[in-house]
């Protein structure tokens, strides 16, 4: 049975001309959200208008809610939950990372203003999840290939108004050398953004490939390897990521630190 997590509040009882100000979303099945109050996150499993939203978290325990219009965020904003259509060809199809997909639309030719991430596995993980919503702003992003060129990278680059720049870096903890350098930028054309997580990898949820929780891995030792050697796996890195890689087929299969920071970084480049 779902705990029962029912909320109200007087600051979200709006009256019908104030609810009517958050946009509708159709409550389908497996839609992602998160309730405000107690910031439970889960999929939409049972939904009735005006009466109740069942969720079911990633640990698979169900919370019930009163759906009041502005308590429950999809993909970081507050929304109205609507019934959805009888006719399921109405209801609006997704994009890997949860945007409404537009259906076949002609890529926009490449903007001025970049995201740049710190390699090769960070950029397919990107393109794997917001590939779409990326061709549709016309942003490319690049790997840097590390980052301790990332200072001159980004005086060479000219940051300014019409040519913004979004940096997503690995291991943005305090005293790493990611957090030292993200502080050296001033630059408002620039954000820099991170994950707390030692590589890209382990900003895949470790239960897609079969595991509670990724390796730790002794300090000193290269990660990768290490984590392919606790696993017993293919001792070739870009084989094993290949593998992790063609497991994920939506922003669901990564954590919430990854997806807010790529989320920010698009809204950025795109002057939204």
């Amino acid at each position: 049975m779902p705990t029962n997590d029912r909320w109200a509040s007087n600051d979200l009882l709006q009256d019908d001309a104030a609810a009517a100000t958050y946009p509708a979303v159709p409550a389908v099945a497996g839609l992602e959200l998160t309730h405000r109050p107690s910031r439970v996150e889960g999929v939409i499993i049972a939904f009735t208008q005006g009466e109740r939203v069942v969720l079911r978290d990633q640990d698979g325990n169900l919370h019930e809610f009163k759906p009041h219009p502005g308590v429950l965020l999809s993909r970081g904003k507050p929304v109205r939950l609507v019934t959805a259509p009888a006719d399921s060809s109405d209801v609006p199809t997704l994009t890997p990372s949860g945007s409404i997909d537009a259906g076949p639309v002609r890529a926009r030719s490449a903007q001025a203003s970049r995201i740049w991430v710190e390699g090769i596995h960070d950029a397919e993980l990107i393109e794997a999840i917001w590939g779409d919503d990326l061709r549709v702003e016309g942003i490319v992003v690049e790997p840097m290939h590390g980052v301790d060129e990332m200072l001159d990278m980004i005086a060479d680059f000219q940051p300014q108004g019409d040519r913004r720049l979004g940096i997503l870096l690995d291991h943005m903890m305090p005293g790493t050398k990611e957090a030292r350098l993200a502080v050296q930028v001033t630059d408002p054309n620039v954000l820099v953004l991170g994950h707390p997580y030692v590589d890209i990898w382990a900003a895949v949820r470790p239960q897609l490939v079969g595991i509670e929780s990724w390796p730790e891995i002794p300090r000193g030792t290269p990660w990768k390897e290490g984590i392919i050697s606790a696993m017993g796996a293919d001792g070739d890195p870009g084989v094993f990521w290949r593998q992790i890689l063609n497991r994920v087929s939506t922003y669901r299969d990564v954590e919430t630190p990854l997806i807010n920071a790529v989320e920010q970084l698009i809204d950025f480049v795109t002057g939204v």
